[in-house]
């Protein structure tokens, strides 16, 4: 693909993916996000012809201007949507797909000193919210959707939703949805859906017993109206 289409193909992912941009004009000047993956793309040109240093130097004056900061030897797809992007930190063996969607203060980032594979896999239309954190060489499968604030240690299996600390997959690869779907402020929380659940299963047990008490009062008061008492019973009663 050539240069410019690539060009019109980003800014074409802004137009769709926020309903704020109104013009071309403003989306080229205005958009930081769209900034840092230009220079990215610079800049890992670069690297990858072993001009490391000046990859580097790229990569600094990138985040100087837009407060994102992608390591050059990051690889990233077609159609990235970095949204505000303001303290995004995206690491060097980190690998995203097509048509990944990004908010303003994710971090993805490693926890190996090794030179190795230590960052995290975006598979295509994966979504991260502000403040999340993928930490490690973990996969997030195709059309993902990470809540924000989440910390994601773990691979997850495709179409999931990823929310809490330490992220939980919430729903599985059996929902299909739009990475826009997600509503941030009606974020899934498993810890009070097992309480709940667990309260649940309490009331149920509960009622049972209620309900064996019961029984068993019937049961011995019908025991008790076909064997008169003992003379035995009787003398204890009077005493």
């Amino acid at each position: 693909m050539g240069v410019i289409n690539r060009i019109r193909e980003d800014i074409q992912a802004v137009f769709d993916r926020d309903p704020a941009a109104r013009t071309s004009v403003e989306v080229v000047l205005a958009y930081p996000g769209l900034h840092a993956i230009w220079f990215h793309h610079l800049a890992h040109l670069l690297w990858t012809h072993h001009l490391k240093l000046l990859g580097r130097l790229v990569s600094e004056f990138s985040r100087l201007i837009t407060g994102i900061e992608i390591h050059p030897g990051a690889k990233i797809g077609r159609r990235l949507f970095i949204d505000h992007g303001m303290g995004v930190v995206i690491g060097e063996t980190t690998e995203i797909g097509d048509d990944v969607l990004i908010y303003q203060g994710v971090t993805l980032g490693g926890t190996s000193l090794k030179k190795e594979k230590r960052h995290p896999t975006l598979e295509d239309h994966v979504m991260v919210s502000a403040g999340a954190s993928v930490i490690g060489p973990v996969r997030i499968g195709e059309g993902s959707r990470i809540g924000a604030g989440a910390v994601v240690v773990s691979s997850a299996p495709p179409y999931s939703t990823i929310v809490g600390i330490p992220g939980k997959i919430i729903e599985g690869d059996s929902a299909r949805h739009e990475v826009m779907e997600l509503d941030h402020a009606k974020l899934p929380d498993p810890v009070a859906r097992a309480i709940s659940n667990v309260v649940e299963k309490l009331n149920r047990m509960g009622a049972r017993m209620e309900e064996i008490e019961e029984r068993q009062d019937c049961l011995e008061d019908k025991v008790s109206e076909h064997h008169p008492p003992t003379p035995e019973a009787i003398r204890a009663n009077k005493v």
